[in-house]
């Protein structure tokens, strides 16, 4: 593993934990495990999460369940130049953070190499339904196609 990597990971570990206890205290729990996102019928959001999560080995961290949920809905990968791309595409849709820009800049500047990727992740957020601030749990029953159509289409519909 390169260093660069190494300092990525170690960051996005420590980050997280302090980026909870600081902006995520009053943030709800979803209280979901794994094999329950697993028991939601096929098709629909909670399902993709509990396939999201098996499929990548993941545990489901608390309240840091709607960024999984971001992942699942925008096909966003789970590399680290993905998760740096999840920023950029964050800040497309409108989302405005510390957190996020620290993010950007450490992440740009050690992964220069994807730039054309990261400037593409901005477009997707800018043409995507205003996202970023949705809380999905209440969505875990609804229709992942239809749910994905709707934040696409720019025009936000659930059927």
């Amino acid at each position: 593993m390169n260093y660069r990597l190494k300092f990525m990971l170690w960051l996005y570990d420590w980050s997280q934990i302090v980026y909870t206890q600081l902006f995520k205290q009053n943030k709800e729990v979803w209280g979901i495990s794994k094999s329950e996102f697993l028991l939601y019928p096929e098709g629909t959001l909670g399902k993709a999460m509990g396939e999201f999560y098996h499929e990548k080995g993941f545990s489901v961290m608390p309240k840091l369940e709607n960024h999984d949920a971001f992942h699942v809905i925008t096909e966003t990968g789970t590399e680290i130049q993905d998760e740096i791309a999840m920023q950029y595409l964050l800040l497309g849709n409108g989302k405005i953070s510390l957190y996020m820009f620290a993010m950007i800049g450490i992440g740009t500047a050690l992964y220069p190499e994807f730039i054309f990727y990261y400037l593409k992740s901005i477009k997707k957020g800018k043409s995507m339904v205003r996202f970023h601030d949705m809380q999905f749990k209440e969505l875990l029953d609804a229709n992942l196609i239809h749910l994905q159509a709707g934040i696409f289409s720019n025009h936000f519909l659930f059927i």
